[in-house]
């Protein structure tokens, strides 16, 4: 299907002409952000959780410390709610009252799966690698049986999703656009800025291509 499908939780009732529900366009932003927040209740009290993440298909792939609070949290079948937001500019209205924000997030909800076998394993730590720097995977050292035992990773499908998307100018009541005051947007975006080599690095070891040609994707 080229779109998901509306449920209760994913329909938007709060300028409900922002929502996204077509899967490309929920791809596009999943793709081009690499920092999720989890969502989820432990011991009765809410707790949310940033961490990075990785798509691959109709799933994102999480990873983290066999002992984390949070995957074992999820690993036991708790419901999650994951957003990822990408912000593209201040929106500078003529008040206080209509600033804002341009951007693209996406919301999920569901239950995660404990990926189990060291293949899948292997592979979700591959995409998440690969999600936040093309090329680096077959750059540097696979993980080793012991470092994969360390390791959780869970898998988390794309089925109750729904994206939300503000783009433009500010929008002032009628009577404010005759204000002198400077109103528009000012764009955000993420940069790379010079990579800063580490202190122990053998010397002639040039920066790795993964690194040089870093994008947002």
């Amino acid at each position: 299907m080229e779109s998901f499908q509306p449920t209760p939780r994913t329909t938007l009732r709060r300028l409900p002409k922002r929502g996204v529900y077509d899967r490309a366009a929920v791809h596009a932003i999943l793709d081009e952000g690499f920092i999720c927040h989890a969502g989820f209740v432990h011991e009765g009290a809410p707790v949310v959780i940033p961490t990075a993440y990785g798509r691959d298909g109709e799933q994102l792939y999480l990873h983290g410390s066999a002992a984390s609070r949070m995957l074992r949290t999820l690993a036991g079948g708790v419901s999650v709610s994951i957003a990822v937001t990408l912000v593209d500019g201040l929106v500078m209205a003529r008040s206080a009252f209509h600033h804002s924000i341009n951007y693209r997030s996406v919301v999920l909800f569901g239950e995660a799966r404990l990926v189990s076998g060291a293949d899948e394993k292997r592979e979700a730590l591959r995409v998440i690698s690969e999600h936040l720097a093309r090329g680096r995977w077959d750059e540097v050292r696979p993980p080793t049986p012991k470092e994969l035992a360390a390791t959780m990773a869970l898998a988390v499908p794309l089925e109750e999703v729904s994206a939300k998307v503000r783009t433009g100018p500010p929008i002032d009541d009628e009577e404010d656009y005759d204000l002198p005051v400077w109103a528009g947007v000012l764009p955000l975006s993420i940069t790379r800025g010079e990579p800063l080599a580490d202190e122990r690095l053998k010397d002639g070891v040039e920066v790795s291509p993964s690194v040089v040609h870093w994008t947002r994707r």
